[in-house]
Order: C-alpha cells, then structure tokens, then sequence
C-alpha cells in the first residue's frame, strides 16, 4: 500500500560549506532568535529558503518566497547544493539523550534553551529509519493517517513556497509497523557505525545526526517490496504533507487541462514528497509532552477556576512552590491511574486526576479513545467549558501557548510581569495512543503530540524540476 522510491536529492556540499551552519530545524520549530542565530551562521543557511525574512518593500515580484527561489536557483548553479548522481534511498540516525538531562544540559551551553523530561537522566538513545520518496495519497485510500488538526495558515504559507521553489526541504515523519524486516534489509536494526556516515553532524541541542547514501538497486527493491503492505501515520509534518496533496491535485488540475500524460514517479515528481520512515516500534521512538498556558483573560480567579473545575475531575492542592522536577514526578505517578493535569498558578497548584464520567454532552461526537486522552480532557473541560475559551479561540492561539520546558512553564506563570493567568502541565502521549487514533481515522487537538528529536531540515532535498 505504501509506495515508495529512491530518489537523487540534492545535497550540500561539504568542500564548499559546514553542515552545521547551513542545516536547521524545521521551519515551525524556528523560533525568531534561532532565525537570527542561522541568518548569522553562512549565508547559505537553508532558514533563508524556508523561513526567510520579510522586508519592508516586500512586493508581489520580490517577497520570501521569490528570494527563496533564487537562492536555491543559485545555490544549485554554484554548486553549494549538488545532486545525487544514483537514485538513493538515505539511512538516518539520530543519537540523542533525554531533553533536561545533566548531560544535554552540558552539549548545549551557550545554546537555545529547550526540552523537558526525566530530569537527570543521562540515558542515551538512538532512533534510526531511512529517507525516500512516499506517493502522495488522500486519506481516504487508507494508506495515510494522520492524527492532528491543521491550520489554514500555516499550510497557505508553504503552498507559496512550494509553489515558488518546486522543492522539498524537510522531510515528513512517518511511522509504519512491523517486526524489524525493513530495519534488517538497511541495517539499521544492526550496528551501522562500522561504515564511515556520508553525513555527519551534532544540532543545537546536541543530537548527533548521521545519514548513509544506500545505492545499491538490489536493496532498494527489497525494501520498496517489504514496505508496500505498510500503512503510514504521520508523526510530525501534517501541515507540509497536505501542502503538498494540495499542491499535487494543483499540478493535477494543469497537467489535465493541458491533455498531458497521467501520474508516474518520472512524469509527475509532485506526486511524492520527502519522507523519513521510522518503525513504530522503534525504542528510540520519543513522545514529550507540550504544555499549554493561558493568558491575557479579562478575569481570572483561582478560587473560581478551582470550584469549576471540581465538576469535572477530582483536584488535590499541591505545593504552589513546586518545581520542574517535583511537578514532572507528581504527574507520572498520578498518570500512572489514568488522566493527570497540573495546573499552576502565579500562586497556587492544583493536581486534577479522575475524570467525572457523568458529564458526556462536554464529549459530543468523540470516540471513547478520544475522551481517554489528557489534551482531550484539558481542551473539552477545561479550556472550553471553566475557562470559556472557544475552539476558534484556541485554533488561532488568541488565549493560548505552547511550552515543551516545564521549567519554562513555571517561569512564565510565575514572573511578576507575567501576562500569562495559568499553567497546564500535561504528561506525554503514548505512541499506542496515536496510533489508535490515526487509525481509526480520528484527529487529537493541535499540539499534541512533540516527537522528540525533530528531523532536520536540508539534509537531502527533493526537487521536482
């Protein structure tokens, strides 16, 4: 069912740039300092085709998004970006330790601050899968499932840029099951580190990225053959996979009214994208958590939210001083029973747990499996119905944000100039949850899922011309 082939990205070359200065995280992840942090690292840092700056006389002819197709026009002609000369698929590890480890901490001083999770911990972990080419499917073929809402916004944005590079940057993370077979055929379930990496760098958060170029053909149709019975789940890149379905029925559209030939992976490019493929069942495969916080209410009271809220969960009061570490253990234990909140205030803390199953007209239209998710509960109950915000309210993040730090949480609630009223600290989804979901062909709120470490952007390019 899932179609995929090899492919002749292109890539940078290292004897004219250093990788660690021209690859990024994606786009979304790009906060407005790691924008400048890249702007500054080379002047052929990808972040000026995928997230370029805006100017003051932007104008239909000269925006971010011609400038984008330049540079990649130019750094194609200059030989910055360099093609494959053999259809390729391309081996990628991601060697990592826990966000908030004593022993990240240390790869990234003097970076970004990020990352949440098992504070301490200096386990190391590793998550390796391959990139190829995936055929765009619509959701009703049942090949690809999703799990999370998209956004107009967002995908308009990157239809622009499709449209005006005719490339492919990052790459979508899907997850397909099975017991180790394709692993074993790229051996990526052995250990590879025998074999020099055609790639190899260390992001700012201190995950060591290494990718190997696989050509030979034999392999490659073993693994097309092994991976056609697969379905996919979209892990992260929702919002460019249905840029590019949407770009691909655009394509579509002219290529009908001009009479030219139907799709195939020769004659029509755009009907694939970039995809990394991981085995669900991968133990390197990591879900963190993202916090929400709420500010800028006209009225907010503690007591009041408390009171609400008792409608629908059970709430213990717990030490208003708590930090990071001490809120991240109360929720894995109490989460531990099922569905666990911690919601913090500049002077309170309240630890919601066991749902009131007696209110189901909150849950109108949702599955079982939907109703047993934490951020279904946080979003339904609570943002929803105690504190009346409305689902368009929190698609355009009028009331809200989205923090992966607790610490970071904390802070912000907390600080004396604080426009932020309270903090929701969530537990991480379990990937059998997004699973369960995808498949059964339902969708989880916004943000809630953060699939730790992201792929990066600019490893390997897919052009389509």
């Amino acid at each position: 069912m899932a179609d995929v082939y090899p492919f002749r990205a292109f890539r940078y070359d290292p004897r004219q740039v250093s990788l660690a200065q021209v690859v990024t995280e994606p786009y979304d992840k790009i906060t407005p300092a790691l924008q400048e942090r890249y702007y500054t690292a080379s002047p052929h840092n990808l972040v000026r085709i995928i997230l370029g700056r805006r100017e003051e006389n932007d104008n239909p002819a000269n925006n971010v998004y011609s400038r984008a197709a330049g540079h990649f026009l130019e750094w194609r002609r200059q030989g910055i970006l360099r093609q494959d000369s053999l259809p390729s698929l391309y081996v990628y590890s991601q060697r990592f330790t826990l966000p908030g480890s004593s022993k990240q901490r240390r790869a990234k001083e003097g970076r970004a601050k990020e990352g949440l999770a098992k504070e301490g911990s200096t386990e190391e972990l590793e998550r390796r899968g391959f990139i190829a080419l995936g055929r765009i499917e619509d959701y009703s073929a049942g090949v690809v499932f999703r799990h999370e809402q998209t956004l107009a916004k967002p995908k308009a944005d990157r239809l622009d840029l499709l449209r005006a590079t005719h490339a492919h940057f990052g790459q979508i993370f899907m997850l397909y099951e099975d017991s180790g077979q394709v692993e074993s055929l790229l051996g990526t379930n052995s250990d590879r580190d025998i074999s020099v990496p055609d790639l190899e760098i260390k992001d700012e958060y201190g995950v060591l990225h290494r990718v190997w170029q696989v050509t030979d053909a034999e392999v490659i149709q073993s693994v097309q053959e092994a991976m056609r019975d697969k379905k996919l789940i979209i892990a992260d890149g929702h919002h460019r996979y249905e840029t590019a379905l949407n770009y691909r029925n655009e394509r579509r559209a002219t290529a009908a009214s001009k009479g030219q030939p139907g799709s195939d992976p020769e004659a029509a490019p755009y009907e694939f994208v970039m995809m990394t493929f991981v085995n669900i069942n991968s133990t390197g495969l990591l879900i963190l958590p993202t916090h929400r916080l709420v500010h800028s209410l006209e009225s907010f009271s503690e007591t009041d939210f408390r009171n609400s809220a008792r409608a629908f969960f059970d709430i213990d009061e717990v030490d208003a001083s708590l930090d990071a570490p001490r809120a991240t253990a109360i929720l894995r234990e109490s989460g531990r029973c099922g569905t666990a909140i911690l919601a913090v205030t500049a002077n309170r803390a309240f630890l919601l747990h066991h749902p009131n199953s007696n209110v189901p007209e909150v849950f109108a239209g949702l599955s079982i499996s939907q109703q047993a998710l934490d951020v279904v509960q946080l979003h339904k109950c609570l943002l929803e119905k105690v504190l009346n915000l409305s689902e368009e309210s929190i698609r355009n993040q009028e009331n809200i944000s989205y923090v992966r730090d607790a610490a970071e949480a904390l802070s912000q609630v907390r600080g004396a100039a604080s426009r932020a009223n309270i903090a929701f600290l969530m537990n991480p989804c379990r990937v059998a949850q997004v699973r369960d979901i995808a498949f059964a062909g339902e969708v989880m709120p916004q943000k809630s899922t953060d699939f730790y470490p992201k792929l990066l952007s600019g490893l390997t390019v897919y052009a389509l011309d």
